[in-house]
């Protein structure tokens, strides 16, 4: 093990035993080196390591600090991390979103509270019948936000907002190029919505299982794959156009 990948392990050994918690300080470097055994090079190496995934933040003249650890902070990271993929990866993530998002949606309609029921309600019907494709990502983009956020589960919440932007060039391309792609997302929405307002877990499930499962299926198609599955290396590979597509990054590039 690296001495850096060392020190980085006794930091987060001491945050996991709770001998630092969120907010606390930690104890001077010099101190704090000796006590762990470590160059003074190493621990600072380690610290610019965890204040870059949020897990410590530096503060100038004030000394250094276990964030509150909250999992939205943590997860910045990984959905930098998930910008990167692109093409026929943006599956895999679709797929992770096909087993997240129903159960969240089930859990909203356990938990949620009537006024952000009523948020979501008017989310929805200030967008009208016909939206753009811009405006329809914004609020699709929020509706689902909300729905995490509704399922109680912070954690959860954190991770499908994550999910969010490797999958949002893909639903651009299909709202530009799908004919009815905007009737369907509004219809579906409110689908989700009248069961979460209803009390009827299973039935949010159901329809957030099919709202994403269609996306999923059109961006299968694009990229000409055979399966869902990750394929075996080197076979892994979208066609010319689809990875234009998927590699853009904003509406008005297409």
């Amino acid at each position: 093990m690296r001495v850096t990948d060392e020190a980085i392990d006794r930091i987060k050994q001491m945050i996991v035993t709770g001998e630092l918690r969120p907010g606390d300080r930690l104890p001077r470097e010099p101190d704090l080196a000796a006590r762990l055994g470590l160059s003074r090079s190493s621990l600072r190496e380690a610290v610019k390591a965890l204040a870059l995934i949020r897990v410590l933040e530096v503060r100038q003249g004030d000394g250094t600090f276990v964030t509150s650890l909250d999992p939205a902070l943590l997860m910045e990271t990984m959905g930098f991390v998930l910008d990167l993929h692109q093409d026929a990866s943006v599956l895999e993530f679709f797929e992770v979103r096909r087993i997240l998002e129903p159960a969240a949606a089930a859990r909203a309609a356990l938990r949620m509270a009537d006024e952000d029921i009523a948020a979501l309600r008017k989310l929805l019907d200030e967008l009208g019948p016909e939206p753009s494709v811009e405006d329809l990502l914004a609020s699709d983009v929020e509706f689902h936000r909300l729905l995490a956020v509704g399922s109680g589960n912070r954690a959860l919440a954190s991770i499908i907002d994550s999910l969010r932007q490797p999958t949002y060039r893909a639903r651009i391309w299909r709202g530009m190029t799908q004919n009815d792609a905007v009737a369907r997302t509004l219809a579906e929405h409110r689908a989700i919505l009248d069961a979460i307002e209803g009390r009827e877990p299973e039935v949010a499930r159901a329809w957030a299982t099919v709202h994403i499962a269609g996306v999923e299926r059109w961006i299968q198609e694009a990229v000409n794959l055979d399966d869902v599955a990750p394929a075996p290396p080197g076979r892994r590979k979208a066609s010319a156009t689809s990875a234009r597509v998927l590699s853009r990054s904003t509406p008005a590039e297409y």
